[in-house]
């Protein structure tokens, strides 16, 4: 029901916006990137996040770890990311197939700035073996409440 759901909603918002139904999984950064060809940065994950009492989705890169530190500046508390079963409840969506399109309870969309520098990027499209390309500003356009810097890059984290 769930890409169901994406390509329903793709349909109506973003018509030239089409699904990649790969044979292979996509479920995991790892298995995304191996399947569509594609550097894990470019594959754009989707974390249900909660702050206090603010529940969002997060766009980020696929390489990239959601800091602690950065939500406490960005946002006043820490992050808490949500178990497999309050996300699909929330979304609609299966951890693996989670996305911001056609999500079945309006949640922010906060997309990170992280995915800025990539031509396009590869969110997930509501399965564990679908996605669709788009350039980040677009995903942003379509979905996007706000830019945020929530996330910690491989190249910053050191030996941490």
């Amino acid at each position: 029901m769930s890409l169901e759901s994406v390509r329903a909603w793709l349909s109506e918002h973003a018509p030239d916006v089409r699904v990649i139904d790969a044979h292979d999984s996509t479920a995991t950064v790892a298995d995304a990137a191996a399947t569509l060809g594609v550097e894990p940065a470019r594959i754009a994950k989707t974390l249900t996040v909660r702050v206090r009492d603010l529940t969002f989705l997060l766009c980020t890169r696929g390489d990239a770890r959601l800091s602690n530190a950065k939500c406490k500046t960005g946002l006043g508390a820490r992050p808490r990311m949500l178990g497999a079963e309050e996300t699909l409840a929330l979304t609609g969506h299966a951890v693996g197939g989670v996305c911001p399109f056609g999500v079945s309870t309006p949640l922010p969309v906060y997309v990170d700035v992280s995915l800025k520098p990539f031509p396009t990027v590869f969110p997930a499209a509501g399965s564990r073996n679908s996605s669709v390309e788009l350039t980040p500003q677009r995903l942003f356009d379509l979905v996007g409440k706000r830019w945020v810097d929530l996330c910690t890059l491989p190249e910053e984290a050191g030996g941490a």
